[in-house]
């Protein structure tokens, strides 16, 4: 699916880009988003107030897991920038996760969405691997009886006539199509483009340290930005570029360790290549790297200067100076406002719409039905 909205600001940063090794460009020259730009969203799932609400309300709804326990926000935690404290995160099951959480900040723009398959571009894609999917085993609703999400919210009183107001075009159908296109217009939402760097990039000169302004100019000095790029610090949300030619290997993985991309393409020079997370509130979403074993933001700045591979950029050295105005560079990314949004929260107990009494004595009358030991 592609985008309907196109903001122009992806070919102003590959242009850019192209020069950005030879000399720095001063920030206050180059373009910057507004705080509140619209997220992109495609043509066949066009976002709506109602359609979003219906995403957060199931983003934050323990049902969407085999025993009820696990929700999104279970791993994609709002006062972690929608990431995850945790190395990885267990399944409903107990079984160990494989990666590190990434953020959902500004995951509209994004062209490939997960660490290591560039194969899964849609958010509508990427929600049926937690919800369905077996490597790791996440919510757990993989090998269960079809449509056993889609009756369980059905046999809720108010997913009925969420759905019914968010997709009347399907006439309200709850299945798995639906359900996480409501989701990914939720998800499309989460835009965090109100950090002090953006306001400082927006002409407020006192919005951010000098030593954060040293490390903003370290950070593109040092070619950081090659890989971390544009607005949304990740190539992944570049456009114009094939999907594989964001993920990066800073080492090649030792036997038996995650391999990345050579997973999914069964390449061996792609081996230990993982997608460029996106910088946005990083200060919050520790521990760090595609299997969380990096603990603070600094070991992981030091992570990139430890001369792996034969990559040129991987070859420069930073000191503990460097490092640390690297650090508050990327602590000015931090969003608060993003992070305390209550339009991104848990939503208030109560059906946000209004209800039509013959709808819900019809839809009480069949829940009684489906749960009667003679049956319907």
């Amino acid at each position: 699916m592609r985008s309907v909205l196109l903001t122009g600001l992806t070919s102003v940063y590959v242009a850019l880009l192209a020069g950005a090794c030879a000399q720095p460009v001063a920030p206050a020259m180059e373009p910057w988003p507004a705080a509140d730009m619209a997220a992109p969203f495609p043509t066949d799932n066009p976002s709506t107030p109602i359609k979003i609400e219906l995403g957060r309300r199931l983003f934050y709804d323990g049902d969407l897991s085999w025993d009820g326990t696990m929700s999104c926000a279970t791993c994609h935690q709002q006062d972690r920038g929608f990431a995850d404290s945790n190395k990885t995160r267990a399944g409903f099951d107990g079984t160990a996760g494989e990666r590190n959480i990434q953020t959902l900040a500004n995951v509209a723009w994004m062209q490939s969405l997960t660490w290591g398959g560039p194969h899964v571009d849609t958010l509508e894609h990427q929600a049926l691997i937690p919800i369905e999917g077996f490597v790791p085993v996440e919510m757990g609703f993989g090998g269960k009886p079809e449509g056993a999400l889609a009756q369980r919210l059905s046999d809720q009183a108010c997913y009925p006539q969420m759905f019914r107001a968010a997709f009347p075009e399907r006439g309200g159908k709850i299945d798995m199509d639906t359900i996480t296109m409501a989701l990914a217009a939720f998800q499309r939402s989460l835009v965090s483009l109100d950090a002090p760097y953006d306001r400082w990039r927006r002409g407020d000169v006192a919005a951010i340290s000098e030593e954060a302004k040293r490390g903003a100019a370290l950070f593109e000095e040092k070619k950081c930005s090659s890989c971390h790029a544009g607005p949304h610090f990740t190539d992944a949300a570049l456009g114009g570029r094939k999907a594989e030619e964001s993920f990066h290997r800073l080492a090649v993985p030792k036997d038996g360790k995650d391999s990345g991309l050579m997973r999914i393409t069964q390449k061996t020079e792609d081996a230990g290549r993982f997608r460029t997370p996106g910088l946005r509130n990083v200060a919050l979403s520790a521990p760090y790297m595609h299997d969380g074993e990096v603990a603070t933001l600094s070991d992981a700045v030091r992570r990139h200067f430890a001369g792996g591979g034969d990559d040129p950029r991987l070859q420069q050295t930073a000191g503990d100076g460097e490092v640390a105005q690297l650090v508050a560079f990327l602590e000015s990314l931090t969003d608060e406002g993003f992070v305390t949004d209550a339009r991104f929260s848990r939503p208030p107990a109560g059906c946000p719409v209004k209800a039509d009494a013959a709808l819900v004595a019809a839809e009480e009358n069949g829940r009684r039905q489906h749960n009667s030991l003679e049956g319907p």
